[in-house]
């Protein structure tokens, strides 16, 4: 089986910052973060995710890991 016939995990940050209308500026420097690191993180360029700056992340936001991580099943027609 391919990766992909498991499904995706899916990063919202950006959809929870402009839900809580939070800017990726207050994010970065209140979870000290690189600003090319929370880019890759917001627009899907990373390989693997790293529990640390989730922690971060998710304490600045005061949120749960769910609201900023998706998991999307995989096509079930595909599956036999």
């Amino acid at each position: 089986m391919k990766d992909e016939d498991f499904g995706d995990i899916k990063i919202t940050i950006n959809e929870f910052l402009k839900e809580k209308g939070i800017s990726k500026n207050k994010l970065m420097n209140r979870a000290e973060m690189q600003r090319t690191q929370l880019n890759n993180y917001c627009n899907q360029k990373i390989q693997r995710l790293d529990i640390s700056i989730l922690s971060r992340i998710c304490y600045v936001l005061n949120c749960n890991i769910e609201d900023i991580l998706k998991y999307c099943p995989p096509n079930t027609d595909k599956m036999e």
